[in-house]
C-alpha cells in the first residue's frame, strides 16, 4: 500500500509505542502534522517554545526509558531545541528530535532557515541524520530508536526535507525496537565478587540511566542484606529509596563533607551506571588516576566511559542492572553494616535544618516531602534553590526525580508538564528559581490548554543566585548583572488561568500547598510564589 513518507513516519512512531509528540508547529513539516491528525493513539502537544517542547520530550524519555519525541521547524526552531538535546546528552536520556528541513532542491543555497543538521547536531547527539529517500524511513527510524536506547542512552536528531515528506512509498512501518542489553561475563562477575568480599570498607556509587524499574526495586534488599553503604550520583536520588538503611547520601553540588571523606577512605569503590563526571567527583578531585587503578570497579553500558577519566581496577561494559547478580551473591558482612550505620548517622546530622534570615527552604521542602505521596514526581532546573531541594527532600520511589545533570536552567517546569501529560495519575511538582522559571514560564499556557495539573513552586530571591554566590566569593561587594526585578508570579499565573498565591512565611506554606494540590487535581496548573532572602544563598552558607 502506497503512502506518503510523512504518513509512514507517523505509522512508524505508533509502532514504537509513541503516545505523545511535543511540538511547536512549522511549515517545514506540515505533512507530518497532517498525518498526526488521523492518529487518535498519538497526542500532539502544542507548546509555546521549542526549548519547552523538547524538554517535555526529554522528561518522558527519563520516565519511560523509551525515547521521548519532539518535532520542531528548521533554523531557529532547531537551534532553540538544542538546549534539551544537550541535556539529553549529558543526562543519558533516550529521545528523538525531528527537525523540518528545506526542500532537497534548495539545499546548499542557504535557503530560508537552512541549516546542516548533521553538522550542527553531530557533536551534541548520539546520531544526527537526514532522510532523503522515503523508502528508507522505516530503516532510519528503527536505527534512531535503537541508537537512542542502547549502550549509554542519548538523543538522536532526524532532519526531514519538506519535499521528501510528500513522496510516495510502498515501504512498511518498522517493527517495535527493543534495546539490546549487555551483561557481565562469568569471569568478570567472579572477579568483582571476589574483590568485594576482600574489601574492608567498600562503597557503592549508583547513577546513570538505563535502569529498569524492577532492577531499582531489587537493589534495596540486595544492598541492605549485604550491609553495603550506597551513595547516589548527582541528581540520581531516586535510584534507591532514601529511607533505606543502605542510603548514605548523594554526590553532586554541596555534598556532605563527611561523605566525601568516607568515599576517599574506601578501599574499594564499585560504581554502577554513573559516568563519574565533573560534579559527582567534585571537579575531578575526589579520586586520582593512580588511586582508581587500585580501587575502582566501574560497570557502565558504554565502553567509551570505561577509562575515559578514571582507569579502573576492573572495568565491565554492561547495563547497570546486570550488576545486581554481583550484589545478590554477597553474604552479609557485619563490618560493612557497622560502617554503613555510622555513615547513615552522619547523613542525618547533615540533613538537620540550616538557620536562615528569611523563609527557610529546608522547612518548606521538609513539609513538601511529608505532604506528597511516595510516587509523586518532583522536578527542578538549575540554581541554588535546588541545592536546598536535593539536601532536604528525600526521594522515596523510582522515577520520581527529574533534574538536569547538564545544569540547564528552565528545565523543571516544562519537564513537569511533560511528566503530567504522560502520567496524569501521578502528582507532579516543579520547583524553580525566579530566573529559572521565567526562561520557560510561558509554558503555563501549555499546561492550561491540556489541563496538566502541575504545581509550580517559584523560589524568588530577586537574583541569579548561583552566579551571585560565585560573584560574592571572587569579587566581594561588587554585584553586577545578577539582580533581578521580578513580576508578581501569582498574578502571572492568574493571567494564564492558573491558580496562584504569594507566600512570605513558612506558616503560610502548608495551606497554600493544600490549595494548590486541590486545584491541580482538578486539572488546573497551580503556582506558589515563595519570597526568600538572597542572603540565604545555600544551605549553611550566607552572603555578607
Amino acid at each position: 500500500m502506497s503512502r506518503t513518507a510523512a504518513r509512514l513516519l507517523v505509522d512508524c512512531l505508533a509502532a514504537q509505542s509513541v503516545r505523545h509528540v511535543f511540538c511547536v508547529p512549522g511549515e517545514s513539516y506540515l505533512a507530518v502534522l497532517d498525518a498526526l491528525h488521523d492518529r487518535a493513539d498519538i497526542a500532539t502537544i502544542t507548546c509555546r517554545h521549542e526549548a519547552g517542547a523538547t524538554t517535555m520530550a526529554e522528561a518522558v524519555g527519563k520516565l519511560t526509558a523509551r525515547p521521548g519525541v519532539a518535532m520542531v521547524t528548521r533554523g531557529p526552531g532547531a537551534t532553540h531545541a538544542s538546549v534539551a538535546i544537550h541535556t539529553a546528552r549529558q543526562d543519558s536520556t533516550p529521545r528523538v528530535l525531528f527537525v523540518g528541513q528545506v526542500a532537497r532542491t534548495d539545499m546548499g543555497r542557504e535557503a530560508f532557515q537552512e541549516l546542516d543538521y548533521v553538522q550542527a547536531f553531530g557533536p551534541l547527539a548520539k546520531w544526527a541524520v537526514e532522510i532523503n529517500d522515503a523508502d528508507r524511513v522505516p530503516e532510519i527510524l528503527s536505527r534512531a530508536f535503537a541508537t537512542a536506547m542502547q549502550g549509554r542512552p542519548g538523543p538522536v536528531v532526524v532532519a526531514l526535507p519538506e519535499d521528501m515528506l510528500a513522496d510516495l512509498t510502498d515501504a512498511r512501518p518498522c517493527a517495535k525496537v527493543e534495546p539490546a542489553r549487555a551483561g557481565l561475563d562469568r569471569e568478570t562477575h567472579s572477579a568483582i565478587v571476589a574483590a568485594l568480599q576482600d574489601a574492608k570498607s567498600p562503597v557503592i556509587i549508583l547513577g546513570g540511566s538505563g535502569w529498569r524499574d524492577a532492577e531499582i526495586v531489587a537493589l534495596r534488599p540486595a544492598v541492605e542484606r549485604a550491609g553495603l553503604p550506597v551513595v547516589l550520583s548527582f541528581r540520581r536520588k531516586d535510584l534507591l529509596d532514601n529511607r533505606s538503611a543502605a542510603y548514605v547520601g548523594d554526590l553532586g553540588l554541596g555534598p556532605n563533607p563527611k561523605l566525601l571523606e568516607r568515599v576517599r577512605a574506601a578501599d574499594l569503590v564499585l560504581c554502577i551506571g554513573a559516568r563519574l563526571g565533573e560534579n559527582p567527583t567534585q571537579g575531578y578531585a575526589l579520586f586520582s588516576r593512580d588511586d582508581t587503578a587500585q580501587r575502582l570497579i566501574h560497570v557502565h553500558p558504554d565502553p567509551e566511559e570505561i577509562g575515559r577519566v578514571w582507569p579502573p581496577r576492573i572495568g565491565a561494559v554492561a547495563n547497570p542492572g546486570a550488576a545486581l547478580t554481583v550484589l545478590e551473591a554477597l553474604a552479609p558482612n557485619a563490618a560493612w553494616s557497622s560502617m554503613r550505620d555510622a555513615m547513615r548517622t552522619e547523613l542525618d546530622v547533615f540533613g538537620a535544618p540550616s538557620e536562615t534570615l528569611g523563609l527557610n527552604l529546608g522547612s518548606i521542602y521538609d513539609h513538601l516531602r511529608r505532604a506528597l505521596p511516595d510516587e509523586a514526581i518532583v522536578c527542578n532546573g538549575a540554581g541554588n534553590y535546588a541545592a536546598w531541594l536535593h539536601r532536604y527532600f528525600p526521594c522515596h520511589g523510582p522515577r520520581t526525580q527529574l533534574a538536569p545533570t547538564s545544569g540547564a536552567m528552565g528545565y523543571g517546569f516544562p519537564a513537569a508538564i511533560g511528566a503530567k501529560i504522560a502520567f496524569p495519575e501521578r502528582e507532579v511538582v516543579a520547583v524553580a528559581g525566579d530566573g529559572c522559571f521565567l526562561m520557560t514560564g510561558q509554558e503555563l499556557a501549555t499546561a492550561a490548554q491540556y489541563k496538566a495539573g502541575v504545581v509550580a513552586i517559584v523560589v524568588d530571591n530577586g537574583s541569579y543566585g548561583t552566579i551571585r554566590m560565585h560573584q560574592d566569593k571572587h569579587f566581594p561587594g561588587r554585584v553586577q548583572a545578577t539582580d533581578l526585578n521580578n513580576p508578581d508570579f501569582a498574578a502571572y499565573a492568574h493571567a494564564f488561568g492558573a491558580w496562584g498565591r504569594r507566600v512570605e512565611t513558612e506558616e503560610e506554606f502548608p495551606a497554600a500547598l493544600a490549595e494548590a494540590r486541590a486545584a491541580a487535581a482538578e486539572g488546573a496548573p497551580a503556582l506558589i510564589h515563595l519570597l526568600t532572602d538572597v542572603r540565604d544563598i545555600a544551605p549553611g552558607r550566607r552572603l555578607g
